[in-house]
């Protein structure tokens, strides 16, 4: 996590726990470790509605290793795995 200017900290969405709600700062693909490349899961994420300024809130956790989380992104929920949401910076 990391700190700027006296603001929340920044943290990747995939760290995120059940109730926390914040804004997207940026996509950061490349610290994802997703199977898929950096373009594409970016792409992927951009469709789904993770874009700079929009408000999420983690809704729910998967019973197996937390994982998928349910996400709502504005007004929209979705199901995204962990490691997928690693590349989703919010604070």
């Amino acid at each position: 996590m990391t700190k700027r200017n006296g603001t929340r900290p920044h943290l990747p969405l995939g760290l995120a726990k059940r109730g926390y709600s914040g804004v997207i700062q940026h996509l950061a693909a490349g610290d994802a470790g997703s199977a898929l490349s950096d373009n594409e899961l970016e792409s992927r994420l951009i469709e789904l509605g993770f874009v700079e300024g929009a408000r999420v809130e983690v809704l729910h956790e998967g019973i197996v290793g937390r994982d998928p989380i349910a996400v709502r992104v504005e007004n929209v929920t979705i199901a995204v795995r962990r490691r997928e949401a690693m590349a989703i910076i919010v604070a």
